[in-house]
């Protein structure tokens, strides 16, 4: 079924909840990264534009104790929501009582009020983690400050919590409205889309340290994948599978049988290194060279060879549809970069295919080739999107509403 979205609400004059992801790094006040500001402006600007209030939500963080609490408040968010926006944007410093209620009783329509990090419910109450909990008596009571809720924030969709499923199973309760914003509605097309319906030639490529953390993604795409590139640190436990020597090379012992009943499951499909960039230490600095897919006993392997490049470039050349997550070697360090990044070149070639990225280190490789704008769908998800890459049905998008 399709999903409700916000451009489906008249907004005008209405008290407008949104569910936003603003969980960005953020250190002595100043923001690193705002990407994740920016990907919810076009929500925030059509509920603003067409006459609506909007009224935010977000968390920030994991917050343990009062002490947490300077570090993690959402001001610095609010202020820079406001320069992006070009017009004033009221911060409340607390997310429920009097002070809240009034700030949003004082708003006009086109008005924005961002609410204090959500996750401060998490302490200092009788109920436990209110908002990672999903407190009903919370989410009730951020249901009553609004006439609609939506809900905009994929990263946070396979959570569980009282700022979305709460919000919007209380404003379900009450017969009002709940929507999705526009980069839920992205996300909701390429990532489901490239799951449920890719056009082939379908190319998944997984990296990252561990094959326990992809199980679910393997299982779920070698009957809709004609190819799975691996890389990073789980390319190892597979070619231990295969038999292969992988030296000091991080793999999980425990998962070598797995690894052997998904290549025999998955057939050709699976295509792993045929070299790779070893070295004696994890380090930047240490002695590195390439080696085939038998790694000496010394040395471990921390990026794919030229070889294993091509290999998957010219798998790449003929794809239609593209899902990457994970990066293909050690990635923080410059000498053992360059797999990553040539797979991200190989991305941005492509220019008849629908490409997505999902995952903190492809993204980063996306941003440091200077490409994301040449990649059809960077995902704002990490959790998020492995989960919906694995099938599962994910609660901050089965809450809202079915057209």
């Amino acid at each position: 079924m399709a999903k409700l979205i916000i451009s489906d609400l008249d907004v005008k004059g209405k008290k407008v909840l949104m569910r936003v992801d603003f969980n960005v790094p953020i250190k002595n006040g100043v923001i690193g990264d705002d990407n994740r500001i920016v990907a919810a402006l076009p929500t925030i600007k059509y509920i603003i534009e067409h006459g609506g209030k909007a009224i935010l939500l977000s968390h920030l963080g994991r917050v343990k104790s009062d002490a947490d609490k300077k570090e993690l408040s959402l001001k610095p968010v609010a202020k820079r929501l406001s320069e992006l926006l070009k017009k004033p944007v009221t911060f409340v410093p607390s997310n429920e009582g009097k002070e809240v209620e009034n700030a949003i009783n004082n708003m006009k329509d086109g008005d924005v009020v961002v609410l204090e990090n959500t996750r401060f419910q998490d302490i200092d109450n009788d109920f436990g983690k209110r908002e990672s909990g999903n407190d009903p008596k919370l989410g009730e009571y951020w249901a009553s400050l609004g006439d609609m809720f939506v809900n905009d924030a994929f990263g946070t969709a396979h959570r569980s919590h009282a700022s979305n499923v709460g919000i919007a199973t209380a404003m379900k309760k009450d017969g009002k409205p709940v929507a999705g914003g526009f980069l839920m509605e992205k996300e909701i097309k390429f990532l489901g889309n490239a799951v449920a319906n890719p056009v082939h030639p379908f190319v998944t490529i997984l990296g990252g340290a561990k094959v326990s953390d992809k199980i679910g993604v393997i299982t779920n795409l070698i009957p809709k994948s004609d190819h799975i590139l691996i890389g990073g640190g789980m390319a190892y436990t597979f070619l231990a599978a295969q038999g292969h020597k992988i030296g000091k090379s991080l793999f999980e012992k425990d998962k070598v049988d797995l690894a052997k009943k998904l290549l025999k499951e998955a057939g050709d499909k699976i295509v792993l290194p045929v070299d790779n960039v070893a070295a004696t230490e994890f380090s930047n600095d240490a002695s590195r060279e390439v080696v085939g897919d038998d790694i000496p006993d010394n040395m471990m392997g921390l990026d794919i060879g030229p070889k294993t490049v091509e290999k998957f470039k010219e798998i790449l050349k003929d794809a239609k549809t593209v899902v990457w997550n994970g990066p293909m070697g050690a990635f923080e360090m410059p000498n053992f970069a360059k797999g990553t990044l040539e797979v991200g070149r190989a991305l941005a070639d492509l220019t008849d295919a629908t490409t997505i990225i999902g995952g903190g280190d492809s993204t980063a490789a996306a941003k440091q080739l200077g490409i994301a704008p040449k990649i059809t769908h960077i995902s704002t998800g990490g959790g998020a999107s492995l989960n919906y890459l694995e099938g599962k049905e994910l609660p901050g998008i089965a809450c809202i509403s079915d057209k």
